[in-house]
C-alpha cells in the first residue's frame, strides 16, 4: 500500500493510483534508521509501480533552480544568429543548440528548441577508435551570454551530487551494497543537461505532429526535470492512460532510465513519457539533468534478493529501439536517431 505521507514523503491521496505521481522526500534518507527503511521501501515501490515521482528535500536551493530557468529564458531570447552560431550541427559530441523541429523522437519532429551540454572534457577519440568515443568532448557556449556557462556547470555539479545520493539509495533498496554502481560511473559519468523551450502550438508548421517531445524512455540511470508553471509532461501508466506530471513548486520530477531497468532485470521500470506542446499563445520552459554511466561501461546485472528476483518481468525493450548493455553504444544509438543531421555530417560512415 501507499505509505503515510507524513512518515515517508510518498503521496497518500487515493488518486495516486489513478493519476497523481508519488512524492518522495529525500531528507528522510538521513532522518534515522526507521525513516531510512521506510524511505527505501517507498522508493522501491514508486520506482517499480510508476517509474516516476516528485523529489523534495533534495537540498538544491530554490534560488539556484530559479537562476537556471532565468538564464535559460535569456538564452532562448537571443537573436537567431547568436543561437545558430552554436548549433549542434557543428559538434560531433551532440552539444549545444537545436532549433524547433530538428530533433526526432519516434520518427517525428519535436516542437521544442533546446541547448544541450555535457561534462567539460577533452575528446580522446582517434581514427579507428569506437564511434561512441566521439561523444566525449567540449561544449559550445554562446559568446553573447557568458553567464550561461557557470550557471549550467554549477547546476550540473549540484544535480550530480543529488543523483549519486539517490542512485546509492536505489542500490540499497534493491538489497545491494550502496556503491554497487560506482565502478560504472566513477571515472567519467555521463552528465547531460538540456534547457528546453516549448513554443505554443500556434507556431507548429502545417503537417507537423505538434508533439513537444514524442513518447520515449530515457537511456541513463536517472533523469531530473525542473519545470516552470506550464504543464505538459505526461507519464504513461500500465493501463495506457497518461498521467500529468503537474508542476510542483520546489520539486524535481525524477524518472528511472534504461540503465536501472537493465541492471535490475526489469524490476525497476523505465517508463514511457512525453511532453505535449503548449496551447497557442503560451510557451513552456524546463531544464533537465540526466545521470548515466561512463561511456566505456557495460551495465551489470544485479543479483537481486530472492523476493525481488521472483517478480521482474524482464526489461521492456522496444523492438524498433533495442536496449544495449554497453553504455556508449546505447547513448550513441539514441543520439544518431534523434539528430540525423548531426549523424550525417559527423557519423556518415555509420
Amino acid at each position: 500500500m501507499i505509505q503515510d505521507e507524513a512518515r515517508s514523503g510518498i503521496a497518500t491521496d487515493p488518486a495516486a493510483r489513478g493519476g497523481v505521481l508519488p512524492v518522495i522526500d529525500l531528507s528522510a534518507l538521513d532522518a534515522g534508521a526507521d525513516e531510512r527503511a521506510h524511505f527505501l521501501a517507498d522508493l522501491r515501490r514508486a520506482s517499480r509501480e510508476v517509474g516516476f515521482f516528485y523529489l523534495t528535500g533534495h537540498g538544491v536551493a530554490a534560488a539556484q533552480n530559479d537562476g537556471v530557468l532565468a538564464v535559460a529564458r535569456r538564452f532562448f531570447a537571443l537573436p537567431d544568429a547568436e543561437k545558430q552560431a552554436v548549433e549542434m550541427i557543428h559538434s560531433p559530441h551532440f552539444r549545444s543548440y537545436t532549433r524547433a523541429g530538428r530533433e526526432i523522437t519516434r520518427g517525428k519532429p519535436d516542437w521544442r528548441e533546446q541547448f544541450d551540454i555535457g561534462a567539460e572534457r577533452e575528446c580522446g577519440w582517434r581514427a579507428g577508435d569506437p564511434a561512441w568515443m566521439r561523444l566525449q568532448g567540449p561544449n559550445q557556449w554562446p559568446q553573447a551570454l557568458p553567464e550561461l556557462r557557470p550557471a549550467l556547470l554549477a547546476w550540473q555539479a549540484a544535480l550530480t551530487e543529488v543523483a549519486v545520493k539517490l542512485l546509492r539509495a536505489f542500490a540499497e533498496a534493491l538489497g545491494q551494497s550502496p556503491d554497487v554502481f560506482e565502478p560504472i560511473y566513477r571515472s567519467a559519468p555521463n552528465q547531460h543537461i538540456k534547457i528546453i523551450r516549448y513554443p505554443g502550438r500556434d507556431g507548429v508548421s502545417e503537417g507537423a505532429s505538434g508533439q513537444g517531445v514524442g513518447a520515449h524512455k530515457d537511456s541513463g540511470f536517472l533523469s531530473f526535470v525542473l519545470q516552470d508553471e506550464v504543464g505538459g509532461l505526461e507519464v504513461e501508466a500500465e493501463s495506457g492512460a497518461w498521467i500529468e506530471a503537474t508542476p510542483r513548486e520546489g520539486a524535481f520530477v525524477v524518472n528511472i532510465g534504461e540503465l536501472l531497468e537493465l541492471a535490475s532485470n526489469g524490476y525497476l521500470r523505465a517508463t514511457v513519457h512525453r511532453v505535449i506542446a503548449p496551447p497557442p499563445g503560451r510557451e513552456r520552459l524546463s531544464a533537465a539533468f540526466f545521470l548515466g554511466a561512463s561511456h566505456e561501461a557495460t551495465t551489470p546485472l544485479l543479483d537481486l534478493p530472492a523476493e525481488f528476483a521472483a517478480e521482474p518481468k524482464g526489461p521492456d525493450s522496444d523492438p524498433d529501439n533495442p536496449l544495449l548493455q554497453h553504455a556508449g553504444a546505447n547513448y550513441l544509438k539514441g543520439r544518431l536517431r534523434s539528430h540525423p543531421d548531426v549523424a550525417q555530417r559527423h557519423y556518415g560512415e555509420l
